[in-house]
């Protein structure tokens, strides 16, 4: 019997567009979803917005637009990115829809009647300058268990530890940058400590549901040190008002927290699905969403990036048993993307890769498919991109070794043989194309287990098989023979015949690739089971080129710095002819310094921005940085300050140890890569730093102290 597979993707937030990340994801599962169809089974494959959270209230207003609609221009800009990239979402929803309001109700209230569901007053951080309880992500701080710095309110990036906001060293508001303070609020919890979960979870985390790696992880979480501390806590599952979310149904002004109802939003997606028709016109679906599920044979499969395990594989799947659901079959976790050996992607440092300026700049969207799959494992390993790497493994295997088959043989088939293919084959040729079918077993086993750069690299060595019998028989000089024409028949024949088998075990891979391939040589859209077949006698299309190879500039445009935004030239003359060129200077140009004044402030608006003394107590190189310094700085508030500062070109440490300076210090905290960044020290540099080289950090004259104010 067909398998019936419910599959998804962790659901993107709704606050920005689809990032690289969102990509990679998707591609990864939309390969294996189209590898479980090409065997006839039956797939639903659906996504959603995360359309819920303070973030998007936050967002929302600061672009004048309630929470719905501001979710709604985001999933509006979706299609660009799924097309292009051939994503195959069956269907896409939203958890602000009916149904998950319905479903996070329903769970909730069987939770409860399970007796999970606590109330308690909780100590919450307020901040006092928004008027408002902190979300978790919106409060930053120290890792309370690792040091780690500038670490989010709800786990920690670098040790993976969960904890609570409050557990935080000097947290601070990410909203704000002000120091919050203490408020009790009553919050309701999910008992995740019962041990009624904590045996379940022990259970269902080590029965091959999950990577190696990550049960492995996930058995620390489980662990209490020698003082009893540690191991699961309950689940902090409600916000208070404002809050754009689902309203608890007996909690008035108590809202979901977005991670409860974000997973429900995977059932209530597929809800929507079905209400809608699809799986009837797909599979001639008659059961209802509740039969569906029901169906024991139905398997629940999820992708996820590493960064939301905790969620996945502990909340998730216990909100799913103890509300009396199905739980996953399969959590599959994979790692980050980066770039150049492990870089975190920044569009600021030009090594952002932005999605759709590569479908903007032409580039094949099928290229890094390929480039994404012959990368990725079922490891939790992150994938990086390598400009070099990304042209060698495109133009070398995927044109060279592969579509390059189809172009060395069609021509004569189509010149010499009005594109009949033969069915007399010779021997040599009957093995090749044997040894090719052989190989299935191997395709299939991988690409279920999503081995994707194995079954790539299994399909490339079939591919030099096809390359060797090429070499060896020469179609072209057989061409010019006199009495080969049957053998030239044969040998092109044969490597068209292969050429559709590696295109069946690409299929998955490069979709809109299979669909023109399919389209050349005449034939059905292919299964796998086809690849076990030969086409005999048939005839194939005129060959037009399938794929072009990567120009290395391309690389380049699309991981090209942001260009600074254009100064406009002065306008010599005038309606009665040219004027004069105005003197040589910025000056003369009404541009001291290299730039126009800025627009007219008020006092009021100067007011807000507190400028203070500082002394520079400490300077130090930053290591992996060749602009900054870090300093400690003294602003009279009886503890120091740490401030990144891109001055490095211009300063050694040691000469600006003792020193006084200006400094923003109301600035909001910012995160580097190197730390966090408390402040801002003033210095002074003209526009163009090529044409007028140097930056000058402000000194006050003698007598200033730390902390005194400029006013």
């Amino acid at each position: 019997m067909p398998r019936q597979l419910f599959v998804t993707t962790a659901l993107p937030y709704a606050n920005g567009h689809f990032h690289i990340g969102h990509i990679m994801e998707y591609i990864q599962a939309d390969i294996w979803v189209r590898f479980q169809r090409m065997q006839g089974n039956q797939v639903h494959f659906v996504g959603a917005d995360d359309a819920h959270g303070a973030p998007i209230m936050i967002a929302a207003e600061k672009a004048g637009k309630t929470p719905q609609q501001f979710v709604a221009d985001i999933a509006a800009g979706r299609k660009p990115y799924l097309d292009g990239f051939h994503i195959s979402f069956d269907h896409w929803s939203s958890t602000d829809s009916p149904e998950n309001h319905e479903l996070a109700r329903e769970v909730y209230l069987a939770l409860k009647a399970a007796g999970l569901i606590t109330v308690r007053p909780i100590e919450q951080f307020f901040d006092p300058d928004k008027g408002m309880f902190l979300p978790d992500r919106f409060i930053k701080g120290e890792c309370p268990k690792c040091g780690a710095k500038d670490q989010y309110g709800d786990s920690c990036e670098v040790c993976g530890a969960v904890y609570a906001p409050t557990e935080l060293k000097n947290p601070y508001s990410a909203l704000s940058g002000a120091t919050p303070v203490m408020k009790t609020s009553d919050h309701h919890f999910f008992k995740l400590s019962d041990p009624r979960c904590v045996e379940f979870l022990q259970n269902w985390t080590r029965d091959g549901k999950l990577q190696s790696e990550v049960a492995n992880k996930i058995r620390e979480w489980f662990t209490k040190d020698e003082n009893g501390e540690g191991g699961l806590g309950d689940w902090d599952i409600s916000r208070d008002a404002p809050y754009f979310g689902i309203e608890i149904p007996d909690a008035p002004g108590k809202y979901f927290y977005v991670w409860l109802d974000a997973p429900i939003g995977y059932l209530a997606s597929l809800k929507s699905y079905f209400a809608s028709g699809g799986p009837k016109a797909t599979y001639g679906e008659s059961r209802s969403f509740d039969e569906f599920m029901a169906d024991p044979a139905v398997e629940q499969v999820h992708f996820i990036g590493k960064d939301i395990t905790y969620f996945h594989t502990l909340f998730w799947p216990a909100m799913l048993q103890f509300s009396g659901r199905k739980l996953p079959n399969q959590v599959n976790v994979h790692g980050f993307m980066t770039v150049n050996n492990g870089e975190k992607m920044s569009k600021s440092r030009g090594t952002g890769l932005d999605p759709l300026k590569y479908l903007s700049l032409g580039m094949n969207a099928e290229w890094l498919r390929y480039y994404i799959a012959a990368k990725l494992n079922s490891r939790v390993e992150d994938v990086d991109f390598n400009k070099d790497d990304f042209v060698a493994r495109v133009n070398s295997d995927l044109v060279g070794k592969y579509i390059n088959i189809a172009s060395r043989a069609a021509g004569f088939l189509s010149k010499r043989f009005q594109g009949r293919l033969t069915q007399h084959l010779a021997d040599d040729g009957k093995a090749l194309l044997a040894t090719l079918q052989a190989g299935l077993p191997t395709v299939t086993a991988l690409y279920e287990e999503r081995e994707l750069g194995k079954v790539l690299r299994e399909i490339m060595l079939l591919a030099d098989r096809v390359n060797e019998y090429v070499d060896a028989n020469k179609p072209w000089e057989l061409a010019k023979q006199e009495g080969q024409d049957a053998r030239l028949h044969d040998v092109c024949t044969v490597c068209i015949e292969a050429f559709r088998i590696l295109t069946i075990y690409l299929k998955p891979v490069l979709p809109a690739l299979a669909a023109q391939v399919e389209a050349f040589l005449n034939v059905t859209p292919m299964s796998l089971a086809k690849s076990q077949e030969l086409l005999g006698v048939h005839t194939i299309g005129e060959y037009k080129h399938l794929m072009q190879r990567v120009d290395p500039k391309l690389l380049e445009a699309l991981f090209e710095a942001p260009a600074a935004p254009a100064v406009e030239a002065p306008k010599p003359g005038g309606d009665k002819g040219a004027a004069p060129m105005p003197p040589e200077g910025d000056l003369a140009l009404g541009r001291p310094g290299g730039e126009d004044i800025a627009p007219t402030i008020t006092i009021d608006d100067f007011a807000k921005i507190d400028l203070r003394i500082a002394k520079i107590v400490n300077a130090e190189h930053v290591e992996g940085s060749t602009k900054l310094l870090r300093l400690t700085l003294d602003v009279g508030e009886g503890r120091t300050r740490n401030v990144f500062s891109g001055i490095k070109e211009a300063y050694q440490p040691e000469d600006l140890i003792g020193k006084h300076t200006v400094m923003v210090a109301n600035l909001a905290p910012r995160k580097m890569k190197f730390g966090i960044s408390e402040g801002m020290v003033l210095a002074a540099s003209h526009a163009d730093e090529k044409a007028t080289p140097g930056i000058y950090v402000l000194e006050p004259v003698a007598g200033a102290q730390p902390g005194m104010r400029v006013r």
